[in-house]
C-alpha cells in the first residue's frame, strides 16, 4: 500500500496540466482548469492525481511532492510540506509487502 499526506491537493490540482487552484471550496463538485481549459468532476480528478502521486511515489521512492513554479505549478522549496509517503508495496510475486 502506498499514502500520500491527508493534505495533499488532489482535488484542487489539475490531473492534465499540473495547475494547482488557490481555492476550491468543497461544494464546488466541478470546475475548469485556468491553465489548460480542461473541465473536471472534483472525485475523478482527485482519483486521477492520487493515482499519479501514488505511481511516482512507487517508481521514484518517498518524499515525492508537487513541484511549484510561477505557472502555478510547484516547484523546488515553494512546493510546501504537501509530501507523499510510501507505507507498504505489494511483492510483485504476490507475497509479502516490503515496507519502505
Amino acid at each position: 500500500m502506498i499514502a500520500i499526506d491527508r493534505f495533499f491537493p488532489s482535488s484542487k490540482t489539475c490531473s492534465t496540466c499540473g495547475l494547482i487552484r488557490a481555492k476550491l471550496p468543497l461544494n464546488v463538485r466541478a470546475w475548469t482548469c485556468e491553465g489548460c481549459g480542461t473541465r473536471h468532476d472534483r472525485d475523478h480528478n482527485a482519483a486521477k492525481t492520487i493515482l499519479a502521486a501514488g505511481l511516482a511515489v512507487s517508481a521514484c521512492g518517498a518524499g515525492v511532492r508537487p513541484q511549484r513554479s510561477t505557472s502555478g505549478r510547484a516547484v523546488g522549496s515553494e512546493a510546501g510540506n504537501v509530501k507523499a509517503r510510501a507505507v507498504a508495496v505489494p511483492s510483485p510475486r504476490g507475497g509479502d509487502e516490503v515496507n519502505r
